[in-house]
């Protein structure tokens, strides 16, 4: 099927495609929600300003046992997300393009940017800031754990460690909240992970190239 004159695109424009399918979207609400606990939960546990958000937990020791095995959790969702999404993130020349016209981008001058593919670069660069966050917090939470594993580090490792978890938790925040913005921002984007659809118009105009292979 050919789309690249302007009566195919229009043609059609408002039938719907899936984005993602139904294992994807249960799959992306998992890391959601237990993200939303992990986030709540360490908040409560960082600072005692904050403590008080343990009460959603059931107080203090449940907020700290229920924290790591939610983490968990969270990071086995996310390695299964991540390994079916990698090959559809990795860097190609048109997303250097795509970074240099950064203006443009936020100005929604899409007719100056290059053709973009399922995901911009703004979109792989969180893919990859999330990656890095998720082994940081993986590997800094097990030392310390300190029911299972904080007793064989000594404590410097262990300090080091809670430094290290909380700079990942913010930058995964900060991440995330970008993350949600953005999908407000572009109208359709949040239908593609409620419904797994997006109409074809909206694929032409902000994911042309992913839209194009779809239709060889």
């Amino acid at each position: 099927m050919s789309i690249d004159s302007s009566s195919d695109h229009k043609h059609g424009k408002d039938e719907l495609i899936e984005r993602y399918n139904a294992a994807e979207r249960i799959n992306h609400w998992i890391v959601a929600g237990t993200f939303i606990l992990l986030a709540l939960s360490g908040l409560a546990l960082f600072h005692p300003s904050m403590f008080w958000l343990t009460n959603l937990f059931g107080g203090g020791p449940w907020t700290r046992i229920l924290h790591p095995f939610v983490g968990l959790v969270m990071f086995v969702a996310f390695v299964w997300l991540a390994m079916r999404l990698a090959r559809y993130n990795k860097f190609e020349q048109r997303d250097t393009e795509w970074m240099k016209n950064i203006g443009d981008v936020l100005n929604n001058r899409e007719e100056n940017l290059p053709e973009v593919g399922r995901y911009n670069a703004g979109q792989k660069l969180l893919f990859y800031v999330m990656v890095l966050c998720m082994i940081g917090l993986l590997l800094s939470g097990i030392v310390i754990w300190r029911a299972y594993f904080a007793f064989y580090f000594p404590i410097w490792v262990i300090r080091l460690a809670s430094d290290v978890h909380a700079v990942c938790a913010f930058v995964l925040i900060c991440g995330i909240i970008t993350h949600i913005y953005a999908a407000i921002w572009i109208k359709g984007s949040v239908q593609a992970m409620t419904r797994g659809t997006v109409t074809r118009g909206w694929a032409w105009k902000h994911h042309r190239a992913w839209y194009k292979q779809l239709n060889k």
